[in-house]
């Protein structure tokens, strides 16, 4: 069954069934159970032995799987700042001083776009702590936790696609190191190849030009229409019948002893240790090597994150236990209870992320991608539409495995080899349209984990993130894809680029005018 369209079937299997039945565990579960089954040829004894070994590899594959655990505590404790937060009347504060500070609901979008923008070291790290940070700001303005997870998920792996200075940017940095090594490139460094590649992101630009329109602007669409008005009409902010990943339940007493410091102090110590930690984490593993692309190559975002973390929850912990002086109500037994509910109301969204690492490892047995790939090296395709079409054929993939980086270890060597043998000169776009297919799909997959990492910072079911931002994710996508087939017709990224901005602007005029439209209608 590997390599074959039957590989497809498990990864469509899921995501059909947690768009129907709306419970992700569930279809997770049918998802890996049927991939176990068609690796092992529906043997049933091999068949749980294979489930048992993937599960076992997200924490343990030959030696402890660190990266994974540091993930997992991360994740557990960022549940337990918040609950500690909350106990200590922080998010009350903050919440109150925002009011007075970013008095529109207009601001408070907008914030959360920058947040977005500016935390761009890494995509796990920018979706939780950006949440954590603006949560309380776009709550008191009543803009949903919907549109609050669609904010984040569209400036975090948009940006670190394009920076450099991140994670996924050392990652592809190494990545064009070995294409251009095994296609003896030479006009250009990996480095210099990733800046330049950069503004040829069309899905990123496009993605990134409709956030700011929709953070200016009330414009709204379908499902996020619907989160929208809820939210202003009765300032319900998510629907409290679904499981909600991050959102905790324990009944904390109101406390109004509570400081703005008693939330930022353990955000920004979140976000200083983290950067911190990677820089020296890179800079020991480069070698104590001062370039910083060297170091951000090397670094270790998950012990980073880790000790970040660590050192957030400690400070989080100590600024409620010096209320015990000040606060008569603060007191030990309140310390447990916000242990326990911090890492309750991260548990939905843990599970939810071993099932799907478990599903990823189950497609890679099966060759998913693999077999996705092959279909473009068997066919004669004409050179003209090869970017647009590896940007759809990375986009499927990422969509249907829930991993961008397994796409771009997969299609960028393989979109490398085409367009070597063709067009050499369409190198750089052909590669920049393979990571723009790949974050378009992300975005769109509800076993993506970054999917699940923005509905957990944003406080929010993961459906519900993943059905308001479809309709912004594709339609960037459809600009992105007019623009590379734009791009290979005329061989001109200039073309193509200034193809992608005039069809932003027409639709920005588009929207704007309907817009008003309803607003005198209402009036």
């Amino acid at each position: 069954m590997e390599n074959t369209i039957f590989s497809l079937l498990p990864p469509l299997l899921a995501i059909i069934m947690v768009l129907v039945t709306k419970r992700v565990l569930l279809s997770l579960g049918v998802g890996i159970i049927s991939a176990a089954l068609l690796v092992e040829n529906f043997g049933p004894v091999n068949s749980v032995l294979l489930l048992w070994e993937s599960f076992k590899t997200s924490f343990w594959d030959e030696g402890i799987n660190a990266y994974n655990i540091y993930i997992l505590l991360f994740i557990l404790m960022l549940g337990v700042v918040t609950a500690f937060v909350s106990l200590s009347g922080g998010s009350t504060a903050f919440a109150a001083w925002a009011i007075k500070k970013i008095q529109t609901r207009r601001g408070s979008k907008l914030l959360t776009m920058f947040l977005g923008i500016l935390i761009f070291v890494d995509d796990y790290f920018n979706a939780l702590a950006v949440g954590q940070i603006a949560r309380p700001i776009t709550d008191s303005h009543r803009v949903s936790r919907a549109k609050l997870a669609y904010f984040i998920d569209s400036t975090s792996a948009p940006v670190c696609v394009v920076s450099p200075v991140s994670s996924w940017g050392a990652f592809l940095i190494s990545q064009l190191g070995v294409i251009f090594a095994t296609h003896a490139v030479t006009a250009y460094t990996p480095l210099e190849a990733f800046m330049l590649m950069a503004p040829m992101n069309f899905y990123v630009i496009a993605t990134l030009a409709i956030v700011f329109f929709i953070a200016w602007t009330d414009f709204d669409l379908l499902a996020m229409k619907k989160h929208e008005k809820k939210a202003l009409e009765t300032g319900e902010l998510f629907d409290p019948t679904k499981p909600n990943p991050g959102n905790l339940q324990g009944n904390f007493p109101e406390n109004n002893y509570g400081k703005v410091v008693d939330l930022v102090l353990p955000i920004v110590s979140l976000i200083v240790v983290t950067l911190s930690a990677m820089f020296w984490t890179g800079y020991k593993l480069s070698g104590y090597n001062l370039n910083l692309f060297v170091i951000f190559e090397n670094t270790d975002v998950p012990f980073s994150l880790f000790v970040g973390g660590l050192i957030a929850t400690i400070l989080a912990i100590a600024l409620y236990v010096r209320q015990f002086n000040t606060n008569p109500e603060a007191n030990i037994s309140y310390v447990w209870k916000a242990l326990v509910t911090g890492v309750r109301s991260m548990l939905p969204a843990i599970l939810i992320l071993i099932f799907a690492w478990s599903l990823s490892f189950l497609i890679n047995a099966l060759g998913t991608g693999a077999f996705l790939a092959k279909l473009v090296m068997d066919n004669n395709i004409p050179v003209g539409v090869i970017p647009a079409l590896l940007f759809v054929l990375t986009a499927f993939m990422a969509f249907a495995t829930g991993s961008s980086w397994g796409s771009f270890g997969i299609l960028l060597p393989i979109g490398a080899s085409i367009i070597m043998a063709i067009e050499p000169e369409l190198l750089l776009p052909v590669l920049a349209a393979v990571l723009a297919g790949a974050v378009f799909g992300d975005h769109c997959s509800p076993i993506s984990d970054t999917t699940i990492m923005s509905a957990t910072g944003a406080g929010v079911h993961v459906i519900d993130h993943v059905m308001t931002q479809l309709p912004y994710a594709i339609i960037s996508a459809i600009i992105a894809a007019i623009g590379y087939l734009v791009l290979g017709l005329t061989g001109s990224v200039i073309v193509g680029m200034l193809s992608v901005v005039a069809i932003i602007i027409v639709l920005f005029i588009f929207w704007n005018a309907k817009s008003k439209r309803k607003m005198e209608a209402n009036s």
